[in-house]
């Protein structure tokens, strides 16, 4: 019977008997796992960078703002984790990444029911995505919102708002996904979708966003303005606090974009067929080094030319 198991290698001209098949099946089975638990150690370095980022939001705004309201700064961004994390957990993911979905949002897996383990790290890198968006808004807004109002607005935000936007570009499913499907969906974002690599549009423009609609609504500070509409200086309490909160948001961006390559090596094909036809041979170590350099450099530009124009 062994001889009946036996297999050419191809192009070495060898021959394995039976136990050199289980051999290799092992030695697959043991890179396997390596590459898993590579994986989760590089994904888990990426979240706790990203969550890093909620030090620096929080040093930033609280540098930014007078004294009297730094308390209330504070409180308010550890909200922002505390609300995102239960807030992503029964509703974000699902309406995100639902197994079952449609174009607009998913509608399964409420509180992670009956999803795989083996997901858990990657739910929590978008659950800390949420969390920046959130964030995001919290300089837009601060020293003239209501407490409450503020919770039920990172609620929304985290629950719902975000992780829907984040089905539109991410999930197969979504409206403005950039990948190929199966069925060859044609009536995407113009007929292909978009490619969002870090957050673009799912962060940076919902934060973005919705800090501008907040700071429309609700207004200027009191005082800001006198009788004649002339703004009136409100200086930040402590530069050394700014300056500190920007340097640890430049520092956990590293993670934010050099993590969004999600697996540093690849579990399956690395190769990706986008909703126009072509290939693109993904190498993720490559990609994390593009991503960490343009990231530096993209920092120093803004800082520079902000210095100059400003």
């Amino acid at each position: 019977e062994p001889r009946e198991m036996r297999h050419a290698v191809s192009g070495m001209g060898q021959v394995l008997d039976a136990a050199d098949v289980v051999g290799v099946r092992q030695m697959l089975a043991n890179m396997e796992q390596l590459s898993v638990a590579v994986n989760t150690v590089y994904l888990m370095v990426a979240v706790s960078l990203v969550f890093v980022m909620q030090v620096g939001f929080a040093m930033l705004t609280a540098g930014s703002v007078r004294t009297k309201n730094v308390k209330n700064v504070l409180t308010k961004n550890i909200c922002d984790a505390l609300v995102t994390g239960i807030a992503y957990y029964l509703f974000g993911h699902a309406f995100g990444f639902g197994d079952t979905a449609n174009s607009f949002l998913g509608h399964s897996n409420f509180a992670l029911s009956g999803i795989d383990s083996s997901q858990l790290l990657y739910v929590t890198f978008h659950m800390m995505f949420a969390a920046a968006a959130c964030t995001i808004v919290s300089g837009c807004v601060c020293e003239r919102i209501s407490f409450y109002a503020y919770l039920g607005y990172a609620f929304l935000l985290t629950a719902f708002v975000q992780p829907v936007v984040s089905h539109w570009v991410w999930a197969e499913q979504g409206w403005a996904y950039g990948g190929a499907v199966a069925d060859g969906d044609s009536s995407r974002l113009f007929g292909q979708g978009a490619i969002d690599f870090a957050g673009d549009v799912s962060v940076h423009i919902v934060g973005g966003f919705a800090g501008l609609v907040g700071a429309v609504v609700i207004g200027p500070r009191l005082g800001r303005f006198n009788a004649e509409g002339k703004a009136i200086p409100m200086p930040g309490h402590s530069a050394t606090l700014t300056a500190l909160g920007a340097f640890i948001l430049w520092f956990g961006w590293l993670g934010f974009n050099g993590g969004s390559v999600i697996e540093i090596l690849p579990t399956s094909a690395a190769v990706v067929e986008l909703s126009d036809g072509s290939v693109v041979d993904v190498q993720p170590a490559l990609a994390v080094q593009r991503a960490i350099l343009n990231t530096m450099l993209g920092a120093a530009g803004g800082g520079l030319t902000a210095l100059i124009v400003v």
